[in-house]
């Protein structure tokens, strides 16, 4: 009776009656249940009676030139009759439900546990090409072939799998550090010359010198060999060493004559715009010049949720500083010189520049620079072999 009352809704009246047990006579003979009658003094009385009820009760009383007036409404049906004179809020409570409902089936942080030698950062970059991301469906995220696409994209993982709890997919790996150290360890190889040069030094801890100092050697010939005869047998093995080597490079560099600089600050603009996961939606409509007359600072502004879990949602603001330009005549010889010697430097594993020549000449607009530079550096590097090669 309860629910009944509940899901059709009641009307909760007081009535104001000469005769009041001649008036509970009436609802009596018409069959109408009255409930939580409460006696109010000795000419009114309270009572509640079913909505389908109420229309009846009220002809009763008009005709019995009672007086009637509605106290309350009580039950599903009157709530929901209310709730619809506000489509707005009808319409948020639904989406709220679909998203109460859809929000667990979705995975919106990803982590990875398990790796010592890998870098997170690369794991989670091949999970979210694989599919593993922001907004992924939590059982497509722990299929068979997730964790497959995930072990090709990554070949340094031996074994991955796929937890989630919550809206969080955790990703535990296992590398294969020790593999590779195996392979590595068994692997045949020699040492061959990157370059030409004039050997300075050379040590082998591991497979066959071939080569002396003094010795002038061409790119490509073998310097340490991983096969090593030993009369009857030929021992295969990995060739470790070190052989240094005096080189000699050539090297141009080119630079304008003139060239174009910054100048006094003409304009200073800042510009928003929001990121969500890799979708960018600008917050003004144009977004400017993006030349040499413009600085431009990049600030990014993600939402972090306690624990540390942060949002792919990010306010960006960039700073946009416009310059005057101005012409000058250059005079980049030893820019260019501080280039070509470091240029040298990042070519080389190991080593030094001796000494060099350099000589720098005015090709219209162009300044031209010709270096020629000796260099003491370790010339070897590690050639995989395999069985049947011919290595000297």
């Amino acid at each position: 009776m309860g629910l009944y009352r509940s899901m059709a809704g009641t009307v909760r009246v007081s009535v104001t009656s000469a005769d009041i047990p001649g008036l509970l006579a009436v609802f009596a003979r018409e069959n109408i249940p009255l409930m939580n009658v409460v006696p109010d003094g000795d000419l009114d009385i309270q009572f509640e009676v079913f909505r389908e009820n109420y229309r009846k009760v009220r002809e009763i009383c008009k005709n019995r030139g009672d007086s009637l007036m509605i106290r309350g409404k009580n039950g599903v049906y009157w709530l929901g009759k209310s709730l619809l004179k506000r489509p707005v809020l009808m319409l948020g409570c639904f989406l709220l439900l679909l998203f109460l409902l859809w929000l667990p089936t979705r995975v919106f942080f990803v982590r990875v546990e398990g790796n010592s030698v890998i870098p997170a950062r690369k794991i989670l970059a091949a999970a979210e090409e694989c599919g593993i991301g922001f907004g992924a469906n939590r059982r497509q995220v722990r299929s068979e072939r997730m964790k497959n696409l995930l072990l090709e994209a990554v070949p340094e993982l031996q074994w991955a799998g796929v937890n989630t709890y919550g809206c969080v997919a955790v990703i535990s790996v296992r590398e294969k550090t020790m593999q590779e150290q195996e392979a590595r360890e068994y692997r045949v190889s020699s040492i061959v010359a990157a370059c030409d040069g004039i050997i300075v030094s050379a040590t082998a801890t591991g497979g066959n010198l071939l080569c002396a100092p003094g010795q002038a050697v061409m790119e490509g010939q073998v310097l340490i060999s991983g096969y090593t005869d030993c009369g009857l047998t030929l021992r295969a093995t990995r060739a470790e060493g070190e052989v240094y080597a005096e080189t000699m490079h050539h090297i141009t560099v080119l630079s304008p004559a003139e060239c174009i600089g910054r100048g006094d600050v003409t304009e200073n603009n800042s510009f928003y715009s929001l990121v969500i996961g890799k979708k960018r939606i600008n917050l003004w409509k144009d977004s400017g010049k993006r030349d040499t007359t413009c600085g431009r600072m990049y600030e990014e502004y993600y939402i972090t949720l306690p624990g540390g879990f942060r949002l792919p949602v990010a306010l960006v603001k960039e700073t946009v500083t416009i310059y005057q330009t101005e012409t000058a005549v250059c005079a980049p010889q030893d820019a260019m010189a501080d280039f070509a010697g470091e240029y040298l430097l990042t070519r080389m594993i190991a080593g030094t520049v001796q000494n060099g020549r350099e000589s720098v000449v005015l090709l219209g607009d162009v300044y031209r620079l010709d270096g020629i530079y000796l260099c003491r550096e370790m010339i070897g590097r590690e050639k995989a072999e395999e069985i049947g090669d011919y290595n000297g």
